[in-house]
């Protein structure tokens, strides 16, 4: 059994997520792995690859200023093209709903390669809510041959939509394989953020809330509400630290420091390598965030999460009771949080462990199906 895979990805949450699969398929019989970055997210993409130590065989480097997501996918469809003609794989391998991933499938589609998604069936039914991302998500699932859904639900959305069982592996989430492997080494070798990080001044016996905030449906009213709750309870909560990595995009950057530059126990810290970012998850007392991937993050380190969206493609998450969904009205969110921070029996129930994307073992399942379709691809069976 050969088997070529290209692995594609373009930013820092498909890095982290893909990391602990490459490096598994790197030495897994039977396979020949090329990693392809995109480069949208260059220099967080560079701090995750030497966390991971995994190196890229090929960099398309197609960040841009200001760039659109049309002007993105004409880049990516072109140069992607030219990089499975000269790589000639059996496989792309895409993770999850980013325009990168869509539109890797769709040039994969193109030249008949087969396409394996990674994290694949979640789904919110409103294609404007994760936006592009559900759309994005979809739509690579129309296109892939075999589907890595996280969880027995994701699994149920592809079936309702005609994809065939024999198609889709319940694997749990990669994510986790890469939480849990970084937490563990940071807590074995009591691994602290270096001396002139921004977070070797955070008070040790201070309460610290952890804020991430990057989606485009927040952009504008959305961010700027977020922000005038965060003000808010900056001054009601003088001794909780308030720690916000603040995403590179203009149109994050831009509200989060006119309405926040200046307040002592708001620290806007610049986006965060994952091994400070990891530290700061277990290291936090509850988390607000936007970010899909935060959200199977969180509850697997047994923090509570806030979640700065209306609808959530991972409904599970909620049924454990430890993430809850106040959308970006500042009302909302000051008085979760508020109930949080004052009250400790509420606390308590939702600081537990819970976590219904898998155990760590994500990437050795996934690696196992695709032997599985590499031994059978003559035959025409996906078994």
């Amino acid at each position: 059994m050969s088997l070529k895979i290209q692995m594609v990805f373009g930013t820092r949450p498909e890095a982290i997520k893909m990391a602990p699969l490459a490096r598994l398929l790197r030495n897994w019989p039977g396979v020949e792995l090329f990693v392809c970055s995109t480069g949208q997210h260059r220099e967080m993409l560079r701090q995750v690859l030497e966390a991971f130590e995994l190196e890229v065989d090929e960099d398309l480097d197609l960040m841009t200023q200001s760039q659109t997501l049309n002007g993105l996918s004409q880049q990516l469809l072109l140069h992607l093209d030219e990089s499975y003609a000269r790589v000639r794989p059996d496989m792309v391998l895409v993770h999850g709903d980013t325009t990168t991933s869509f539109i890797a499938a769709l040039a994969a589609f193109h030249r008949q390669i087969a396409i394996g998604h990674v994290e694949a069936g979640l789904r919110t039914g409103d294609l404007r809510s994760p936006w592009p991302e559900e759309a994005n998500r979809s739509l690579t699932g129309v296109l892939a041959d075999l589907h890595f859904a996280p969880t027995a639900d994701a699994r149920d959305n592809l079936l309702r939509e005609g994809r065939s069982p024999a198609s889709i592996e319940v694997t749990g989430n990669t994510v986790i394989d890469a939480l849990l492997w970084m937490r563990d080494h940071q807590r074995a070798s009591q691994w602290q953020p270096a001396a002139d990080s921004p977070l070797a001044a955070l008070d040790p016996d201070k309460r610290l809330v952890l804020i991430t905030g990057h989606r485009r449906e927040n952009f504008g009213k959305g961010f700027e509400q977020i922000c005038q709750a965060l003000a808010e309870l900056a001054g009601r909560y003088p001794q909780v630290q308030f720690v916000y990595p603040v995403h590179l995009n203009p149109q994050v950057r831009g509200p989060v420091h006119a309405l926040l530059d200046g307040l002592s126990n708001i620290h806007l810290v610049a986006p965060q390598d994952y091994p400070n970012f990891v530290w700061l998850m277990d290291r936090a007392h509850l988390i607000l965030t936007d970010s899909g991937g935060v959200q199977e993050e969180a509850p697997a380190l047994g923090k509570p999460v806030l979640v700065l969206r209306e609808v959530t493609e991972r409904p599970a998450v909620l049924e454990g009771g430890t993430v809850l969904l106040v959308g970006t009205d500042p009302v909302r969110i000051v008085a979760q949080t508020a109930r949080l921070l004052d009250d400790a029996e509420a606390y308590r129930a939702m600081n537990r462990v819970f976590t219904p994307f898998g155990d760590g073992h994500a990437s050795e399942k996934i690696a196992q199906r695709l032997t599985r379709w590499a031994q059978t691809r003559t035959s025409g069976s996906t078994q």
